[in-house]
């Protein structure tokens, strides 16, 4: 582990303005304004892209781009940094100017064509030490004047190996991270899901759990429960609570055991900062701590963890006109400076916004695993989906396949590839262990060791590690059957522990395929004001019009229709509830009417003041802020159907954010991780999975009504208002 350079004293040049790129093709001029304009029109076709007006407007175009950007100088990209929207050269650029400047000297006259080049032909050796010269930036150039298989083929040659109590991305291995997520946090449902993923001969990179509830009790509740459960199984793994890394790092002051340390990065500033409470100086400040206190100490080589993906710039409207896969590389740059132990690429997550289909999502992923190659991660990839995009099961498996050709050095095990509280679907165990057994890989040396001790796994007369006698029977961690069957009967979208070879048997999968279908219909089921029983509403409209732009442009439903806002005048009360389709109306059919009533007697028996809600069809979360700055409560609740999950029953699930204006600004002033960004206007806490089999609407509904209370009490909401009850407790 190694000192922060401090960002003061990292080299950038100073902002040019902008100068055009033109070149002719066949006759026809191309004109390309900026290099974020020519960088955007050369990648892939991508919703993101498109939606962004980032996009080449024909495949032409995008050739002509591509010519014009394969023949800049590596020094030219160098001296062009890319600015924010308000010409600012942000910390997320600067980092990535932390650079090896010997190498990037070396090799700063090649053009970026001459760069792919050298990266096809140069020993593995070469390659990796000239990654060290490298910003995002030129990472994601040469990634878009390269096909599918140079980039298969370049990533294969580029190996990171990273070590904590096992040692990830070894050659000829294929790792997973095992993750054991429900939708309240239910020990015993994680317990099942953590033994049936060791049994599948999984978690050797990581186990590591996304909380439903973000506080510093519940992570510490969590990381304990997942210790306790790795040392008494023996696995040699480590151990995550993908928490806030502010939750994490509280907790690793408190005592718990923080292994590994979790934060989502974004490729710009603004992003990182004012959508997920980060900045460049908190990551430093935990790398520090983990570095100093770290539960592992010296076993761990490196201890930090990042998850990526593109497209949250976009989705978030704070990608400051540069493409998603540039964002995506500058990413990587900012990884780079903590020599992490894994990175995880998650693309595919958002939605329909950034990647609609298999192609994109496949293309998109390879670009990814390459340029975090390239600048020297060690990539795990998660090509996911969700329902509302038109993603699928069989494009999934072909990025997985490519990907473990391309050298990945390990995917997620979620046990069916459906995420029980984040509603989403990547790989899967049974993914893992098909593709170790199609291009012979093994786990990590030392979880190998230790699976084979228990007889998950064994070893041929040749060699050769196969599925051993205990392979896929979670069985084997309990001490009776009444045991198992007491935590199989707590796991929702259990389907079935039998398998077929290295796949789950086939009834267990037309089960699960069968709810899949069921529920991705639940995304275009219709708002009806006639299934929410006795409430009374005032209807309002957002900008998207209908199905198909509410699904592919989350700015319309997060905008009131011009007429709806005019309509709307300030009513001062303490809170404003608003009811929302979002991307399941099923949800809020089957919730609203149990829970709306409850909450506004909760809130009425506290002496809060609410006014009368209302109801927005082709809805999304910040549609809060609209009705916020409308009607200026103190507070408001968005009432929302959440994406549909993997049954039929997870697609009834509702969420309650809980928006708090802030209008002081010494909150707003607290309420951002560092100066010099955009005001906070709103923070937000948030209760998921709202659903029969998560937390059932009645329940839920005095949850939220409690969490208002705390919300006013403090006059804080989200990380700001959990550190006050964190310091008052």
């Amino acid at each position: 582990m190694g000192s922060l350079r401090p960002l003061s004293e990292v080299t950038v040049p100073a902002p040019t303005p902008e100068t055009g790129f033109e070149t002719s093709l066949f006759g026809q001029r191309f004109a390309f304004r900026s290099l974020k304009k020519l960088l955007g029109a050369a990648d892939y076709e991508k919703a993101g892209d498109r939606l962004a007006g980032l996009a080449a407007a024909s495949e032409l175009e995008r050739e002509a781009a591509r010519r014009i950007l394969s023949a800049l100088t590596l020094r030219r990209i160098y001296d062009c940094p890319l600015v924010d929207d308000n010409g600012r050269v942000d910390d997320v650029m600067r980092v990535n100017y932390d650079l090896d400047a010997d190498v990037f000297s070396r090799y700063a006259s090649l053009t970026v064509g001459d760069a792919k080049n050298f990266i096809l032909s140069s020993p593995a050796e070469d390659v990796q030490r000239f990654g060290r010269g490298l910003t995002g930036v030129m990472a994601a150039a040469i990634a878009k004047i390269m096909d599918v298989q140079e980039l298969i083929y370049a990533s294969r040659k580029l190996q990171t190996s990273a070590r904590a109590r096992t040692t990830v991305g070894l050659p000829n291995t294929l790792s997973s991270r095992l993750q054991p997520n429900h939708p309240t946090d239910d020990l015993s449902a994680m317990t099942l899901l953590v033994y049936t993923g060791l049994a599948l001969g999984a978690g050797d990179a990581l186990i590591g759990v996304n909380p439903a509830i973000d506080t510093v009790e519940n992570t510490s509740t969590l990381l304990r429960h997942i210790d306790r459960l790795r040392r008494e199984t023996g696995a040699p793994t480590q151990i995550c609570v993908l928490s806030h890394m502010r939750t994490q790092l509280a907790c690793l002051e408190s005592g718990a055991p923080v292994e590994i340390l979790f934060q989502s990065l974004a490729g710009t500033e603004r992003t990182l900062t004012e959508e997920f409470d980060c900045s460049v100086e908190l990551l430093d400040a935990g790398y520090v701590a983990m570095a100093a206190r770290g539960a592992l100490g010296s076993h761990a080589r490196q201890f930090m963890y990042f998850e990526t993906g593109q497209g949250s710039e976009v989705s978030y409207g704070k990608h400051d006109g540069i493409d998603m896969a540039t964002a995506e590389a500058l990413c990587y740059g900012l990884a780079r400076r903590y020599d992490p132990f894994m990175v995880n690429n998650v693309t595919g997550f958002i939605g329909p916004e950034t990647h609609l289909t298999d192609m994109e999502m496949i293309l998109s992923n390879l670009q990814d695993h390459f340029m975090g190659k390239l600048l020297g991660l060690p990539m795990g990839m998660a090509p996911c989906y969700t329902l509302h995009s038109q993603i699928t099961t069989e494009g999934q498996q072909i990025a997985t396949t490519l990907l473990t050709a391309a050298g990945a050095n390990y995917f997620m095990d979620v046990y069916l590839g459906i995420d029980r509280m984040l509603a989403y679907f990547d790989t899967s165990a049974h993914d893992d262990q098909t593709l170790r057994e199609i291009f012979m890989r093994e786990p990590a040396p030392e979880f190998t060791d230790w699976a084979l001790g228990v007889g998950v796994f064994q070893r041929s007369a040749s060699g050769m590690l196969e599925r051993g006698s205990n392979w896929g029977n979670p069985r084997i961690f309990c001490r009776n059957d009444g045991e198992f069957e007491a935590l199989r009967a707590r796991l929702p979208a259990a389907y079935g522990f039998e398998n077929a070879g290295p796949r789950p048997s086939n009834a267990v999968a037309r089960d699960a395929r069968a709810n899949i279908a069921l529920a991705r219909q639940a995304i275009h089921s219709e708002l009806s004001e006639a299934k929410l029983v006795e409430a009374t509403f005032r209807s309002v409209k957002t900008c998207a019009t209908g199905k198909l732009a509410h699904l592919g442009n989350p700015e319309l439903g997060a905008t009131l229709d011009p007429e709806a806002r005019l309509s709307l005048k300030p009513e001062s009360e303490d809170i404003q509830i608003i009811v929302s389709d979002g991307l399941s109306a099923e949800a809020v059919h089957h919730n609203i009417p149990r829970l709306l009533p409850i909450l506004l007697a909760s809130l009425d028996e506290a002496g809060i003041s609410v006014g009368t809600p209302l109801l927005a069809r082709n809805g999304r979360v910040k549609l809060a802020e609209a009705i916020g700055d409308a009607l200026q409560p103190k507070l408001v609740i968005s009432l929302i159907g959440e994406r549909p999950g993997g049954d039929g029953m997870a697609s009834r699930s509702m969420s309650a954010y809980l928006a708090y204006r802030v209008t002081e600004p010494s909150e707003s002033a607290q309420s951002a991780p560092r100066g010099g960004n955009a005001p906070v206007r709103y923070e937000y806490s948030v209760l998921s999975n709202i659903y029969e089999q998560g937390a059932p609407p009645e329940e839920a509904a005095r949850m939220v009504a409690e969490k208002a209370r705390q919300i006013l009490r403090h006059q804080a909401a989200g990380n700001r208002l959990e550190s006050l009850l964190q310091r008052s407790s």
